[in-house]
């Protein structure tokens, strides 16, 4: 009898022990970036400082993280408006295209999916505007180089054939935030 309990629990231990090596061999790493696609928004990273309008100054912190596996974004708009964000990003294999996820102070949540086309990076949604109508909106990454690039904030009401943009940052890249690629990864699209 006492073998028998011996034996199943070396057995348990054995296959716990295997179930874990597992798990970590199969753990993404920093290398674990396989696709072409996962690295349409590098050229996102790094330090920014925004300008919009006349007068309008903010910061963007955008980085990798969890094994290089997610973006991370902290966008301030202060001084210039009291808003403040984060998002996450990752680029889902299966459906070949990114899906990001937004919150700010304002109680915001937001999310999007799409993917690099035609020189620009564009995620979408669908939303309801205060009148109640179905709207559709996007963000739209543009005219990118290595030192900075344009972001429009747009919608459309007639389900995406026309677009009017309500918001355009200029993103410049920071002097304190390094060069481009800072983070072990080269602009590529």
């Amino acid at each position: 009898m006492k073998s028998r309990l011996l034996t199943v629990l070396l057995l348990a231990g054995l296959l716990a022990a295997c179930s874990r090596r597992t798990v970590e061999e199969n753990m993404p790493s920093a290398s674990a970036r396989t696709v072409a696609g996962q690295y349409q928004f590098d050229f996102w990273l790094g330090s920014w400082e925004l300008t919009w309008g006349d007068s309008g100054r903010g910061t963007n912190e955008v980085s990798v993280i969890l094994d290089s596996m997610v973006i991370l974004e902290n966008f301030d708009g202060q001084p210039s408006i009291r808003l403040q964000g984060r998002s996450v990003s990752s680029y889902n294999v299966p459906k070949s295209q990114w899906q990001q996820t937004w919150v700010d102070n304002q109680g915001d949540y937001l999310d999007f999916d799409g993917g690099f086309e035609d020189g620009r990076m564009i995620l979408a949604r669908d939303a309801v505007n205060p009148q109640g109508e179905p709207i559709r909106q996007r963000m739209v990454w543009h005219n990118i180089g290595a030192e900075s690039f344009d972001w429009n904030w747009e919608a459309s009401l007639d389900g995406g054939k026309t677009w009017q943009v309500n918001w355009q940052i200029h993103y410049q890249r920071s002097r304190e935030g390094g060069e481009p690629g800072q983070d072990g990864y080269g602009i590529s699209q």
